[in-house]
This record gives structure tokens, sequence and C-alpha cells, in this order.
């Protein structure tokens, strides 16, 4: 009896996935070294599910993002990070075993919560700096997170948790989640894709005429749930009485929207460098200012808005707003393979 108390929050999450499954067997993955005793793997194990739903697929899910043994932590609320992640991966003509990439991908995943203490939640993104399953030629990059549509949210004799699903995405999908409300995006996605199941063959849906304007409608009605964007390269400076802010010429497209769809709406957006940083806002008029820490805030009128939004193209040169004491200086931005080798360069 004592065993079967300390599982208890393992048992509750196998049988809530046995019952998505009946009469099915799942293949378990453990662990040989648990994480407490050493181990590389955070994770105690994953199952895998053999699913026929909207797409012949794989279904992985993981367990030890929460507690599944003894209540450890001290929020009686919540089970752990509150989460186990999913995965849904096509299914080939003729696989009868899960291909082990998931897996790893998933761990990996654990390993950054584990480390970093940061968290994955509905509507979040994550660029994976390189194809997600490795050494596969795969046009996905990145990844977005939403509830598992089949298997939602569940209370555990430890707490509250969520099945958390990992959707695999394109560059520019990631690029278009950020541009509008995160899980809006993730569902319209699983419009055209049943059940967001990865199929490494696939393109990107932002090329699909049909979806690109659902996408753009939803940008103009709902603007962006992202309010912080990192850049390679944000240098800011005051001189001659005018603000200079330096970018990389290489994401200017995605900023200029995310400006558009946050600052139109009142929302502010956070650009982070490594030196330096930029807080942007919408008001009555054109001002700027310096505070410590090379945190730079500039505050827009409508008219310097549009205008900015307007000069932010993968262009190198320098762009004196007309509207505004502002000078936008965009810099040649090299993109480079994971070996640290120049592909190209924007600008």
């Amino acid at each position: 009896m004592q065993e079967e108390a300390t599982c208890a929050g393992f048992d509750a999450i196998s049988e809530k996935v046995r019952a998505l499954y009946p009469g099915k067997q799942e293949r378990h993955y453990g662990v040989l070294l648990p994480y407490a005793l050493g181990g590389r793997d955070p994770l105690d194990g994953l199952d895998v599910w053999e699913s026929n739903r909207g797409i012949p697929h794989w279904h992985y899910v993981t367990y030890g993002f929460t507690e599944l043994y003894e209540k450890e932590s001290e929020d009686p609320e919540v089970s752990g990070y509150g989460f186990e992640l999913t995965f849904r991966l096509k299914r080939e003509d003729g696989e009868t075993e899960p291909p082990a990439w998931p897996m790893n991908l998933l761990q990996n995943l654990a390993r950054y919560v584990f480390s970093s203490g940061n968290v994955f939640g509905p509507g979040h993104h994550m660029s994976c700096n390189g194809p997600i399953a490795l050494e596969a030629d795969t046009q996905l990059t990145a990844l977005g997170f939403c509830v598992d549509p089949e298997l939602g949210e569940m209370d555990t004799p430890n707490g509250h948790m969520m099945f958390l699903q990992a959707v695999a995405l394109t560059e520019d999908e990631m690029f278009g989640q950020m541009c509008w409300d995160g899980q809006k995006f993730l569902a319209l996605l699983m419009e055209h894709i049943p059940l967001g199941a990865a199929d490494l063959a696939r393109g990107s849906l932002m090329q699909d005429a049909s979806f690109r304007a659902a996408w753009e409608h939803g940008v103009e009605e709902d603007g962006s749930s992202t309010g912080f964007l990192y850049m390679d390269e944000i240098a800011v400076s005051i001189e001659d009485g005018r603000m200079r802010l330096r970018l990389g010429a290489g994401h200017t497209d995605i900023l200029s929207t995310m400006l558009w769809a946050r600052l139109s709406k009142g929302r502010k957006l956070y650009l982070q460098g490594a030196d330096c940083a930029a807080g942007l806002e919408r008001g009555a008029a054109f001002r700027y200012g310096m505070e410590e820490d090379s945190f730079a805030v500039i505050v827009l009128s409508e008219e310097g808005l549009r205008e900015l939004c307007a000069v932010l193209r993968p262009h190198a040169g320098v762009y004196p707003l007309q509207s505004a004491a502002l000078t936008v200086e965009l810099l040649p931005t090299e993109i480079k393979d994971q070996d640290g080798n120049v592909l190209r360069t924007i600008g």
C-alpha cells in the first residue's frame, strides 16, 4: 500500500493517458540512472502511443516535470512545474517503432527547465537553433506550446497539472506566432495540421495564402501577445539631440510587424541585446530618455510609429525619421550555421 501511495502522481498520469487509448499498449522508455542519483536525463521516462486520430502518428508523453511520487514542493495546488510535455510525430508507412529523436528532444527541454527554472506555458515559443531532429533535412526549427488537445489538464494527488504539447514550427511560423496571440496562432495551425503532429517533410504554412490571410487578420484584430524580443545586434546612444538606435538588419521584418502589433494596441515592446535594452511604447508625442543599466525609453506618436515601421526593412543604412528625433541605423547581419560558418549576409 505504501508503494502505491508514493507513485500516486505517476499512476494518475498513466491512467489519464491510458483512458485515451483503451485496449492499446504503450511503449514505456525509462532511464537506467535517475536524475536524482546523478543521471543526465531529468525525466524518469516517456510513454509512446500509436495513434490513428487525425493522421497516423506517434504520441509521446513525459514523466518527470510533475511530482510523480511523494509531494515535495510547498505549493499544494500545483504538482511540480505544473505540466508534462507531449509531442506528436507523423508515423511513416510501415514504421513499427517510434523514432528516438523526439525522446532526446524532450529530455533536452527538461534539461533546460531543470537547469534554468524557466517553465513553458500555453502560447510560449522556443527556437531550437537548428533542425528539431539533428542531421535531418527539415524546415522545422522551433517549437510552440499549447495544451494537448486530447489530454488537457487534470488534478493529481500532488496537485494540478496540464499536458503541454510541443508543436514543431518553421522559423517564420515561430515569428508568426510571436506577432499574434500565441495560443490563437497554434489553434489556427492545428486546423491545417491535425492535432499538430510534426511532419519533417512539410513546408511553412506562412506560404499558404489562406493561412497567411487568417494570420494577418488575427494580428490586426488582436495584436501581439509577445512583449519581449531578443536582438543579436542593438545599441542606443544620444547624438546631437537625437536618439540613435542601431539594429541588425536580419530581423527587421518581424520587428516591424511586432512593433505595430504591440504599440498600436497600447502595449509596450521590449528589445533586449547583450549589452543594452530599449522599451518602446506609444504616446501622444515623441520623447526619449536613457535610464541606468543602458536602458533606453522611446515613446512614439502614431505618426512616428508608422514611419519607424516603414524604415525597418532588411536593407543596411542610416534612416533619420522626419516625425521624431530618432535615427535608425541598420547594420548587416550575418546568418551562420551551427559551426559558425557564414551562410549569407542580410543588409
